[in-house]
């Protein structure tokens, strides 16, 4: 599999995702954060798009949620979050083990995934993950196996105050399994409130060097918007 390939890929699907401003429904708004659906048209569930600000640099935020080191220390949604295989600097697959969640109607679920993130014009930082197929990780009678299909994060300065960033967050995730899609619908927009509220407290305590000066050295895989 040309995992480059696909990861530009993803990434334009999260750019289109993020232009789209049609058929979008307000379905929860929380503690400043705004979760917005409409039909996925990859499965049939939703599309979710989640957006805040944060009180933090974008090269900081988007180094935050890239680097796989300490996700499980914030993600409170995860209980295991680990590479499996690195591609190059900006690409990388993960297994991750969600916990259960919904009072234990929603049973833990794991994922590999196809994470990338680039760098556009206007200091926009585009994280795209979609779930792909490894056989070094094959599914597991522990675990259902989910697919997270075309997912990710936008982070972009806030132009009146550079100290924070506008990050949308974008979820289409098929949980598999005998479940009613109801049950999604009903807890996905608090868990993705509860998601970046975890963003939010996560990096107050933790401090990210920025790998940006790294890359405006002419590392390659930061393509520009053209």
């Amino acid at each position: 599999m040309d995992y480059k390939a696909l990861a530009q890929q993803t990434a334009q699907e999260i750019l289109g995702y993020y232009q789209d401003t049609s058929g979008w429904k307000v379905v929860k708004n929380s503690k400043k954060i705004t979760v917005s659906s409409k039909a996925s048209k990859k499965f049939h569930g939703n599309l979710y798009r989640v957006e805040a600000m944060i009180p933090e640099s974008t090269s900081k935020l988007s180094d935050f949620l890239f680097k796989p080191e300490n996700r499980v220390t914030w993600d409170k949604s995860l209980k295991m979050y680990n590479m499996v295989l690195k591609i190059d600097l900006d690409t990388f697959l993960c297994h991750t083990i969600t916990e259960s969640f919904a009072m234990g109607s929603i049973s833990p679920r794991d994922f590999i995934n196809l994470v990338s993130v680039k760098h556009y014009e206007g200091n926009m930082d585009v994280i795209s993950s979609t779930s792909v197929d490894f056989p070094a990780y094959p599914p597991s009678s522990s675990y259902i196996r989910g697919y997270n299909h075309a997912c990710g994060y936008i982070c972009l300065p806030v132009q009146e105050n550079p100290a924070y960033s506008k990050l949308v967050m974008f979820v289409q995730t098929e949980m598999r399994g005998k479940l009613a899609p109801s049950i999604i619908e009903t807890t996905m927009p608090s868990n993705l409130v509860s998601f970046m509220i975890n963003v939010k407290d996560g990096i107050k305590t933790q401090k990210i060097p920025s790998r940006r000066g790294y890359h405006h050295n002419g590392h390659s895989s930061f393509l520009k918007k053209k």
